[in-house]
């Protein structure tokens, strides 16, 4: 019988057996090859549905065929993911979470949408344990034990997708396979180096005399992340580019922080779900959102080689100015890193300076320790942008440590994924099947009081100076602790903001030296607090942090006046 008779003979029922099936088997599909393409997803949801409305069609009418065709093709695929996935075969069904999570990304995207997903997966960690299941395929850890482990895998789909979304070549941070990370790591290694650290001090130091100069001649209150952040930039484009930012002088004439946040906001939430990149490139909101940053970052890299190299400045490695490597880099992954360098340096270093400022003049204490501790090391006279003191100074460090210890500037810590065909990965007390995405979930790990009491959910410097002799003044008061953190805990190993392993943050080295200068140098020069009450209440900064991927925060209102000396 011919193929046109064999189909010819079925009835509706067999048909329907036909679309049952099918929905079956583009389940095992999607299960086993994760395919993402729109091709392959066009194939997979509209073609089969379709070809089963035509073949009903010479059975009931056409709109019957297409409701019935598609309803139990659909209905089949979507009943056989929701039930493997509360299955007791499913490779994660040993660790607990809401079944709405387990079931689908699609809620949690919208959480992330929220701003509010650090929290929500702090609450989930304290309800469910250390091991909570935040996807269908994702698992959320809260152990020191499993950071080494989960440090070394490759990096999950969300940095895979930063190469969809933005370029045609991975920044490191995108970069899934580790031998390749490792290759493209060397001139970064050779960037932060301490020698290479020594020879931005000039930069910084240009930078921050420029913020300070234009802080002391705003009248009365200012909002200081803003101004931060127009340092962070301005820096970040010298070190990426060699220039081309000058938003201490002219303010954001570019609305170039807008386009930061709203890059960072995007990449948030889409790539909760990792197949969604490509769709998301199509929606011309967000193709503006993304097109807008490559192409700032493309003309600031042209503008560079223009000007060829004026210092060495990053950009002098990673475009192999210095000659190390035998062949240059292709100009679009240069790009890319530069554009990584600038959001991962501005953004996140604006923040976490922020935050320190709004948590040090919370605290009456805390500011005038850290005062009296920079007047110490820089009394009148001597520069506080010389870097000798600056790593020796143990309340200025405590203070720093304690704000990243508080609000990581990652909430989520860095997404990796066990590689297919690897058998698995043991992490501390858990086996992570193949195929998973995991992470260490910072924000939940750094306020455990399993790790770190008394006050794990509060501003508490002091905490990093119990194990080493300091001569700092004595501590600062602190609110009574509670019976669940009453027993002294502090645990290094459960401490990662800038992540571990051969993936970390390579320029950890840098943003300390930022923060260092940058606060010993305004601590320096000015009296700060907040406004009377009666005109803003400070505990609207911290309820306004937000997650989207990075931390982003609202206005930091401070009335500084130069001090005199």
């Amino acid at each position: 019988m011919s193929v046109q008779g064999l189909l010819g003979s079925l009835n509706a029922n067999d048909v329907l057996v036909g679309a049952v099936a099918s929905g079956l088997l583009a389940h095992q599909i999607f299960k086993r090859y994760e395919p993402d393409s729109i091709p392959a997803h066009f194939a997979l949801v509209l073609l089969p549905p379709a070809l089963f409305s035509y073949l009903l069609a010479s059975h009931v009418s056409s709109l019957r065929a297409i409701l019935a065709a598609f309803g139990t093709y659909w209905s089949t695929l979507l009943l056989s993911i929701v039930v493997y996935r509360l299955s007791p075969w499913h490779p994660l069904a040993r660790y607990p979470g809401p079944a709405y999570l387990r079931v689908s990304k699609l809620p949690m995207t919208y959480i992330a949408g929220t701003g509010k997903q650090h929290k929500f997966i702090k609450a989930l960690h304290e309800k469910y344990g250390d091991a909570v299941r935040t996807g269908p395929n994702e698992l959320s850890i809260r152990n020191p034990e499993a950071i080494p482990s989960v440090s070394t895998l490759p990096k999950g789909p969300r940095w895979i997708n930063s190469k969809m979304a933005f370029s045609d070549q991975n920044s490191l941070i995108g970069e899934p396979d580790p031998h390749e990370h490792a290759r493209r790591r060397k001139p970064w290694n050779r960037a932060f180096n301490s020698a290479a650290l020594k020879g931005y001090e000039e930069i910084i130091a240009r930078r921050l005399h420029a913020l300070a100069d234009g802080l002391a001649a705003q009248k009365g209150e200012v909002d200081l992340g803003k101004w931060i952040g127009y340092f962070s930039y301005d820096f970040m484009s010298d070190m990426a580019f060699g220039g081309g930012s000058e938003m201490i002088k002219n303010g954001d004439s570019g609305s170039n922080w807008h386009i930061l946040e709203d890059g960072m906001a995007s990449f948030h939430v889409i790539g909760q779900i990792p197949w969604i990149v490509r769709y998301a490139r199509r929606v011309p909101r967000l193709a503006h959102i993304i097109q807008r940053m490559v192409s700032q970052g493309v003309g600031l890299a042209v503008q560079r080689v223009k000007n060829g190299s004026l210092s060495r400045d990053l950009f002098y490695y990673l475009n192999n100015e210095d000659g190390s490597e035998p062949t240059n880099p292709p100009f679009g992954e240069t790009v890319s890193n530069g554009t990584l360098a600038m959001v991962a340096g501005a953004d996140t270093t604006s923040i976490a300076l922020s935050n320190l400022f709004y948590f040090v003049l919370s605290d009456p204490d805390v500011y005038a320790r850290l005062r009296a501790e920079v007047d110490r090391y820089f009394p009148p006279g001597e520069d506080p942008l010389e870097t000798k003191h600056h790593a020796t100074m143990p309340f200025l460090n405590a203070v720093i440590n304690e704000t990243l210890r508080l609000v990581p500037v990652v909430p989520d810590g860095s997404q990796r994924r066990v590689a297919k065909g690897s058998g698995g990965r043991v992490a501390g007390p858990y086996y992570i099947p193949e195929g998973t995405i995991t992470y260490v979930h910072l924000y939940s790990l750094h306020r455990d009081p399993r790790h770190f009491s008394p006050h794990p959910e509060s501003f508490y410097p002091d905490r990093w100076l119990r194990s080493s002799s300091s001569s700092s003044p004595s501590p600062s008061p602190t609110p009574t602790p509670t019976a669940a953190d009453a027993t002294h805990a502090h645990n290094p190993a459960a401490y990662a903001p800038f992540s571990f392993g051969p993936a970390n943050c390579v320029g950890r080295g840098l943003a300390l030296q930022e923060m260092r200068m940058l606060v010993c140098l305004l601590v320096q020069r000015f009296d700060m607090r907040f406004p009377d009450r009666s005109v803003w209440d400070p505990r609207a900064y911290e309820e306004g942090l937000e997650d989207w991927f990075t931390i982003q925060k609202p206005p930091l209102r401070v009335v500084m006046t130069p001090r005199r000396t």
